[in-house]
């Protein structure tokens, strides 16, 4: 919320909102002349996002990925501050039933939005070896991603994998535990919910909309839960480097990056992670667009 710098008559946008903690603190700061618009993929986030904040007349809800946010009018009209909490939400990981976590056993799901593409279990059963692959190691950086690819091609020869605890088992099973602190599942885990979302393409499309949606001076904060996230945003508001040229040629005019990064990187301190185990991993980024603010 400091990072936001949040006015009392602001735009603000929160394009993941999960259960609404951010949306609240963001009202609170917010006059009655302010405005907020909340975004989640995730149908059942914007059915509590409906029914909490029906009543208050600052508040608009638009189910869809925050990648589009462009295509909303009032967000294209201009924001003084976007707020993006990336991954998988609390509420998802706690319900068995959305297949996000080896925790319990349910479905193998773990779409954001379950009404929209393929589930793992349906991707797993059709992906070659070498796609199975591939994504364990692009998304996950998993190791003994081609074992593991060969164990799941070799498994859906008789039964399909069909839930979590088949594949987490299967997993377990091929690689052994490596790590005593962490489930030998957890990178591959995280790779498919990666690729079975399309969150890396949607953080780009994201960052991109939130160019054009956000007023000069005004805020980005961008939370991240992996060095993958963390690199794209980090990238993102660096700007593009020039590239190299053959000596005894001018350097080319690169044009200013449209953020400036406000501060460092930010992470969870002991006191937090106390209450919150969940943050060990965050990284929070926050730039301003660049330009007169108004």
């Amino acid at each position: 919320m400091e990072g936001l710098q949040v006015k009392a008559d602001g735009s603000y946008l929160d394009g993941t909102f999960g259960r609404g903690g951010h949306a609240r603190q963001l009202l609170a700061r917010l006059g009655p002349r302010g405005s907020l618009l909340v975004m989640d993929r995730d149908p059942e986030a914007i059915a509590s996002a409906q029914r909490e904040f029906s009543a208050d007349a600052r508040v608009t809800a638009r189910h869809g990925n925050f990648a589009a946010m462009a295509q909303w009018p009032q967000a294209l009209a201009g924001l003084d501050g976007v707020l993006l909490d990336l991954g998988v939400s609390s509420p998802q990981l706690d319900d068995a039933g959305r297949g996000f976590s080896f925790q319990s056993d349910g479905p193998l799901d773990m779409r954001m939005d379950p009404g929209s593409g393929m589930s793992a279990a349906q991707w797993l059963a059709q992906a070659s070896e070498t796609q199975i692959s591939d994504v364990l190691w692009r998304h996950g950086e998993e190791r003994m991603s081609r074992r593991i690819a060969r164990a799941i091609v070799q498994r859906r020869q008789s039964q399909p994998l069909a839930t979590t605890r088949e594949l987490a088992e299967l997993i377990a099973r091929t690689i052994g535990r490596r790590d005593p602190h962490k489930h030998p599942a957890t990178r591959t885990f995280q790779a498919l919910r990666i690729e079975i979302n399309g969150e890396l393409d949607a953080l780009e499309a994201g960052l991109a909309a939130a160019t054009q949606c956000l007023k000069p001076g005004g805020r980005l904060a961008v939370i991240s839960f992996h060095s993958l996230e963390d690199r794209i945003v980090k990238q993102f508001i660096r700007g593009p480097l020039a590239r190299p040229q053959r000596r005894g040629l001018p350097l080319p005019e690169v044009a200013p990056p449209p953020f400036t990064a406000v501060g460092r990187a930010i992470h969870a301190g002991d006191a937090e992670l106390a209450r919150n185990p969940r943050a060990r991993s965050a990284v929070l980024r926050i730039a301003e667009r660049r330009g007169e603010a108004a």
